[in-house]
C-alpha cells in the first residue's frame, strides 16, 4: 500500500508517519531526506521542479521496496500535496503497480502550526510559518477519497484514525 501523507507545514505529517510506519512494519519516504541525499547543499533549491523529481526517486523507491515485499505500507511524506497534480501522480504510479493507495490529509489550528514550525528543527530550511501561509493561499482542495485526522487530538488518538484508515477496504486500484 502507499499512502501519501497531506497537509498544510506543521500539520504533523511526519509524526504521524513515523508512528504509523512503526505500527505497521512500513517504511516512511520523506522527500527531505532524498533531497537532502540527492543534491549537495548548494544545490538545493525547494523548488517545484526539485519537489516533483524528489517525489519520483520516492516513487521508483516504493515500488522497489513493494517488489522486495508487497504487503509492506510505503508512507510518502515531506510533502503537502497542495497540488491535484501531486496527488494524482501518485495514485497513476499506484495504478500501475496494482497497489491499493490512501490519503492521511493532517489538519490543525494555525496556533498549532506555527508554534510547531517555530519550535522544531528540520532538514527543509524554507520551512517556517511565511511557508505555511504560502501553501495555504495556494491549497488545491483534495477531491478524491481521503481521511482527515486533526492532529490537534494527541497522537494516539491520530494514529488509531490513521491505523483505521489504513484497514478500510477501498477497490485495489482505484482511479
Amino acid at each position: 500500500m502507499i499512502v501519501l501523507l497531506a497537509g498544510l507545514p506543521g500539520t504533523g505529517k511526519s509524526t504521524l508517519a513515523r508512528e504509523l510506519a512503526r505500527r505497521t512494519n512500513g517504511v516512511v519516504l520523506d522527500k527531505d531526506q532524498v533531497r537532502a541525499a540527492l543534491f549537495p547543499a548548494a544545490d538545493i533549491e525547494f523548488s517545484t521542479e526539485q519537489d516533483d523529481f524528489c517525489q519520483h526517486i520516492m516513487l521508483l523507491t516504493a515500488d522497489y521496496l513493494l517488489r522486495l515485499n508487497p504487503d509492506r505500507v510505503i508512507f510518502l511524506d515531506g510533502r503537502p500535496f497542495s497540488r491535484r497534480y501531486q496527488t494524482d501522480d501518485v495514485i497513476r504510479f499506484a495504478n500501475r503497480l496494482h497497489t491499493p493507495w490512501r490519503i492521511l490529509e493532517c489538519i490543525c489550528s494555525e496556533t498549532t502550526a506555527k508554534k510547531r514550525l517555530d519550535e522544531d528543527e528540520h532538514p527543509a530550511a524554507n520551512r517556517d510559518f511565511e511557508l505555511y501561509l504560502t501553501v495555504k493561499a495556494r491549497f488545491e482542495p483534495i477531491e478524491r477519497e481521503k481521511t482527515v485526522i486533526d492532529t490537534d487530538h494527541d497522537l494516539e488518538t491520530c494514529v488509531k484514525e490513521g491505523l483505521t484508515a489504513l484497514l478500510r477496504s477501498l477497490p485495489k486500484v482505484h482511479g
